[in-house]
């Protein structure tokens, strides 16, 4: 239950369409619903403007599919992240409508087109191949939370001149996500590069001084460019709810 669903609701009571009784139904699981072993947060859109998403991560998939039908019948759109592909086949029997994206580890229903509520473009920029799975976590996550969102791929600092070549798609962007493994010097070089916004993703691409993306993570937290936002280690999902919050039109 997003404002928006909720405005409406209100309003066809106010019009005689719907009856008091009928609306309260429509709102019986404000502002959760108790199923056992989660409680569904089914507010949280209207407090914070993002509805909850469910972190597949450590949960059954029955679970996961569970929640994915509580939220489902709420009307708004849903998101699942770090789905395994147990879970995704469990929502997928019950939900067949739902879409797999599977480089993105992630599942999404709606009732139709996202609608488009950004002011602009989120870019996420990858410095290599290996870091995709990361980048189109945050693809898909910036597009349910309804931004225009496009991506450029494998721009890293060890062939630099492939990321000045695409300056102009740099500049167009309204928010950057860099994502980034290794030293995780491309945030760096993003930041020093454009006027916009950028936020930076470190991976845990790298071989074993990389410490599991921690050094790409303190590489970009130290980073000289002004302003670089970082986010945890491997979130794209992090990285798109904060471009979100930045490309959110009101």
């Amino acid at each position: 239950m997003d404002a928006e669903r909720l405005k409406e609701l209100l309003q066809r009571v106010q019009r005689g369409e719907t009856d008091v009784d009928a609306a309260l139904h429509s709102l019986e699981n404000l502002p959760f619903e108790d199923l056992g072993f989660a409680r569904v947060d089914h507010h949280r859109a209207l407090r914070q403007g993002l509805g909850e998403v469910i972190f597949g991560q450590g949960k059954t998939p029955r679970q996961v599919a569970e929640i994915f039908g509580a939220l489902r019948r709420q009307g708004s759109p849903v998101l699942a992240t770090r789905v395994e592909p147990a879970a995704a086949a469990a929502i997928l029997e019950v939900h067949p409508d739902a879409q797999h994206h599977e480089a993105a580890r992630c599942v999404t229903w709606s009732d139709g087109p996202v609608p488009v509520t950004g002011a602009g473009t989120v870019l996420v920029v990858t410095a290599g191949t290996s870091d995709l799975p990361v980048a189109e976590e945050a693809l898909v996550s910036a597009r349910h939370m309804g931004n225009h969102a496009e991506q450029l791929i494998d721009v890293g600092v060890a062939g630099i001149h492939r990321l000045f070549e695409a300056g102009p798609t740099l500049r167009r962007a309204a928010v950057v996500i860099v994502i980034a493994g290794m030293e995780g010097a491309l945030a760096s070089v993003v930041g020093g590069f454009v006027r916009r916004p950028v936020i930076a993703v470190p991976t845990s691409v790298g071989y074993g001084a990389s410490l599991g993306g921690l050094a790409a993570l303190l590489g970009m937290l130290n980073s000289c460019a002004t302003g670089v936002t970082v986010v945890n280690v491997d979130n794209g999902f992090g990285g798109a709810a904060a471009a979100t919050r930045i490309n959110r039109v009101g």
